[in-house]
């Protein structure tokens, strides 16, 4: 029991639950959307506490810092508190999604709008930003 297990970045990233599977957190990593300090990593880099990690998933952007190792897959509470998320607000997904909203996009096949759904649309949207104004 001496000696501490080396933990890699794919399989550190599986276990706070970046990825849903430990493969697509090894994929990640061999498409260059894991950086070290800007540079593309391998999965098998070894992960030391302070590291920051810029991870691309989708549209999503992360930057983490490592706060603590975590060997396996746990609870999301429990996952949290392995690392330190520093992604700026502008860059977060949530920020992202107040101006690319999903609720106005129409379902594939509907067809064209037509008048009334467009001055639904434009009241529902004037409604949102009233308080811009």
């Amino acid at each position: 029991m001496g000696e501490v297990e080396k933990l890699r970045i794919d399989k550190y990233l599986w276990a706070i639950r970046f990825f849903k599977t430990r493969s697509l957190a090894t994929d990640a990593c061999k498409a260059g959307r894991v950086k070290l300090k800007g540079q593309n990593i391998k999965p098998s880099a070894i992960v030391k506490i302070g590291d920051v990690y810029q991870v691309s998933k989708g549209i999503e952007k992360k930057i983490i810092e490592v706060i603590d190792f975590s060997y396996n897959r746990t609870d999301s509470p429990t996952a949290l508190t392995k690392y330190k998320d520093l992604t700026p607000v502008e860059e977060t997904h949530a920020f992202k999604s107040v101006f690319h909203s999903p609720g106005l996009k129409r379902d594939r096949g509907a067809g064209r709008p037509t008048k009334k759904d467009r001055r639904e649309t434009d009241e529902l949207l004037d409604g949102m930003f009233e308080d811009e104004k």
